[in-house]
């Protein structure tokens, strides 16, 4: 029989997950073999670390306050970590009422933890369904709530707003619990909305986390994840029918087409192939527990679209479990022939009584996708390691192959208790790491995050 303690444990709330408990600022990191001398910016990532105040028995991982981790990199050094929380007016008023000895709310509200993006000269962390993105100074310190691609129903940069690297302009499906209609919102490189297109929804809210963007249409996916306003969570139900829309940039009637129940974490990218779109992404089967992601077995699949006919073909490009898709953005919307993805205990490793899968080989690694020769590398950490989602990084100083470039993720070190930013070689992606950064602290595992240039 369990004793009261262990009903109280979650275990996305400890190990790997655990939240970190106070913000650090460091100078000149140490790093382990060589910095590219030409890359200047900032690798950020987002993810929910609980002020400490959430029960663990009822906590959910994805709804804990945000904070992000951020690396300062310039002249072959790393000038800086910082970590810091996302101050929406919940946040700093729980951390002021830390401070103060005082207890704090039981619950807070969802904050900005899902993504940090840069775009029209902003910093900016992005929250799940509804709510403004929260605007970051280039030190990570709050500036405030943001309205980046504001409507008047008060849609916004969402989850996963994408930049069309041609056209700089910022796409964002925005949604929020219990509203009948999403929108495409379209935001020029300057941060001025141009365009405003309304989606009709039936039934309880699907949960839309992310979206394919092609060279002439946005695609939706209708999952049977919807918000069960009984529950408060997102539960899986079989009784909606799982469907995928095709929407023309420009605007106008999107076009749903049904297809079997699934599940779509996130999208690897898109492209138009003549008539038909060519999406890769990661799906499973259902039903799903998104409380529970490392339950989940999430597999890299290709969907060609024909939205003349309607008829939407399925294949499987790699059965091992993985997720958090990318792809090097200069060549989002338009084909590609690589794609990046993680196997880590937050996806893609589903637990067993004893811990993670037992495939010792593939249990922390990124993995390498030549999508053109059908092959795969994999470049393995340790057991314990705990890599997350990897951003690419092109190289500055290179001729614009799509693989010339780096891959930068945050990498638990057992041994030290402290966690790395290691960069890889895309090139020479089974190789050992161009660089380790090593930070004084640990970064939990967490969503998502980018490389912001230096303008």
């Amino acid at each position: 029989m369990q004793n009261a303690a262990e009903d109280r444990r979650n275990r996305y709330f400890e190990g790997h997950f655990a939240p970190v408990k106070e913000e650090v600022t460091v100078y000149d990191l140490p790093v382990t073999d060589r910095l590219p001398a030409d890359l200047s910016g900032r690798y950020l990532r987002m993810g929910p670390n609980p002020l400490g105040v959430e029960d663990p028995a009822t906590h959910f991982y994805a709804f804990g306050a945000g904070m992000v981790h951020g690396v300062r990199i310039r002249d072959g050094r790393a000038e800086w970590y910082r970590n810091r929380w996302v101050r929406s007016t919940e946040v700093a008023d729980a951390l002021d009422r830390l401070r103060r000895g005082e207890e704090p709310p039981a619950f807070l509200p969802p904050s900005p933890n899902v993504h940090v993006i840069g775009h029209a000269g902003r910093t900016l962390a992005l929250v799940e369904a509804g709510g403004l993105p929260h605007e970051l100074g280039y030190e990570l310190d709050t500036i405030g709530a943001c309205p980046m691609a504001a409507t008047p129903e008060g849609s916004s940069a969402n989850a996963h707003s994408k930049v069309d690297p041609r056209t700089g302009d910022l796409h964002s499906l925005a949604y929020a619990i219990g509203r009948p209609f999403a929108q495409y919102i379209v935001t020029d490189p300057a941060g001025t909305v141009t365009r405003v297109t309304d989606i009709p929804l039936s039934g309880e809210t699907p949960f839309l986390h992310d979206f394919a963007l092609s060279e002439n249409y946005v695609i939706v996916f209708d999952i049977p994840l919807t918000f069960s306003m009984t529950a408060m969570l997102f539960r899986w139900d079989p009784g909606h029918q799982a469907r995928v829309g095709v929407l023309p940039r420009t605007g106008g009637d999107i076009r749903w087409l049904p297809v079997e129940s699934f599940y779509v974490s996130h999208i690897l990218n898109a492209y138009d192939d003549g008539s038909t779109i060519t999406v890769d992404l990661i799906r499973s089967e259902g039903p799903v527990d998104v409380a529970d992601p490392g339950a989940i077995s999430p597999t890299l699949d290709r969907w060609t679209i024909d939205p003349a006919s309607g008829r939407v073909d399925q294949r499987r490009i790699d059965d091992r479990a993985q997720d958090f898709p990318r792809v090097n953005d200069a060549f989002a919307s338009r084909p590609h022939r690589y794609g990046y993805s993680a196997v880590s205990p937050m996806y893609g490793v589903p637990f067993t009584p004893d811990g993670p899968h037992p495939d010792e080989a593939f249990t922390n690694a990124l993995v390498k996708h030549d999508l053109r020769r059908g092959t795969t590398e994999v470049h393995g950490f340790a057991r314990d390691a705990a890599v997350g989602e990897a951003a690419f990084v092109a190289n500055p100083s290179g001729r614009g192959e799509e693989d010339d470039g780096y891959l930068m993720s945050y990498v638990a070190d057992p041994e030290r208790g402290a966690s790395d930013l290691v960069i890889l070689s895309a090139q020479d992606f089974t190789g050992a790491p161009v660089a380790r950064i090593h930070l004084p602290v640990r970064v939990p595992l967490g969503f998502h995050g980018n490389w912001i240039p230096d303008a």
